[in-house]
């Protein structure tokens, strides 16, 4: 059955690789990207030509969403099934040389993004008492990397939220899912948020050459013949759209676990108990 669908930060990566995806299985996909009619035109006309929706969108500005949501809205007659949050970018280096406003930054996009589209689109999902929000964690959200830490908190940020949203949203008819990629070739490592402050960077001596040694090997890992795909992303988000309400896992990783998979399945019945232990547990069951 065809769905509507938006997606944030939809111009590259696993945003687009999912919209085109999505579409190729028959849903109605409305593609959120940044300065449709600027930078990213060719981007827009590209998934135009793909049966994608361009929509622009800026998941920093209350505005933009809000328009965005509304064009969406305007154009499906008043429908949306599924929200996939993938808008996000990467930070990595020694934490002291970033500043105060580029973690601000950092948390405007992959936190603070996801509640503006969240808030937007619940107002609908709620009047439907149906919908599927797909937010996009890591497995940095479960496993703390060094010089990956700024980055990481702000995914243990969404691990959180899309737990207290689950519950929140569970008797509404609403089902929240995070998916937790590992690392992968795509452009959000050229486009990673460099230190502002890099020269503090020297009183770390040899521990300060570690991030660009790891960059590395990463660049290494992903021109390998066996190099992990990225489309493994957008397969598991498809695979989450097609599930039945009542059967989508909690959390889905993608891609080499770093254990991020054991500390998933020892959290679970824990959450499960501190629930029940406030008297909640029918949250942890999505009504159907």
């Amino acid at each position: 059955m065809q769905k509507i669908i938006l997606i944030t930060g939809a111009s590259s990566g696993f945003g687009r690789d999912t919209a085109e995806t999505l579409a190729v299985a028959g849903h109605k996909v409305f593609a959120g990207v940044r300065d449709v009619a600027g930078r990213n035109l060719a981007v827009a006309e590209a998934l135009r030509s793909k049966g994608i929706e361009p929509v622009a969108l800026d998941v920093t500005s209350d505005p933009s969403v809000n328009a965005a949501i509304a064009a969406v809205l305007a154009k499906s007659g008043g429908k949306l099934d599924v929200v996939i949050n993938n808008a996000g970018i990467a930070s990595a280096g020694v934490s002291e040389t970033f500043t105060p406003e580029q973690l601000r930054d950092l948390f405007e996009v992959n936190v603070f993004g996801i509640q503006r589209v969240i808030r937007a689109v619940l107002p609908t999902l709620r009047k439907q008492g149906d919908g599927l929000i797909i937010n996009t964690g890591s497995i940095l959200g479960r496993v703390t990397f060094p010089f990956f830490g700024l980055y990481g908190a702000s995914k243990f940020a969404v691990e959180a939220m899309t737990d207290s949203y689950r519950y929140e949203l569970s008797q509404l008819g609403i089902d929240v899912v995070l998916v937790q990629p590992s690392a992968y070739p795509t452009n959000m490592y050229a486009s990673m948020q460099q230190p502002a402050d890099a020269a503090r960077g020297s009183a770390y001596g040899e521990i300060g050459a570690i991030p660009g040694k790891m960059f590395e090997t990463f660049i290494g890992m992903f021109a390998a013949a066996n190099a992990p795909n990225p489309h493994d992303v957008a397969a598991a988000m498809a695979k989450l759209v097609v599930t039945p309400k009542g059967q989508r896992p909690d959390r889905v990783v993608v891609g080499q676990a770093f254990g991020s998979d054991v500390i998933n399945a020892d959290v679970a019945p824990v959450q499960r108990q501190a629930l029940e232990g406030l008297g909640l547990g029918m949250l942890a069951s999505i009504k159907g």
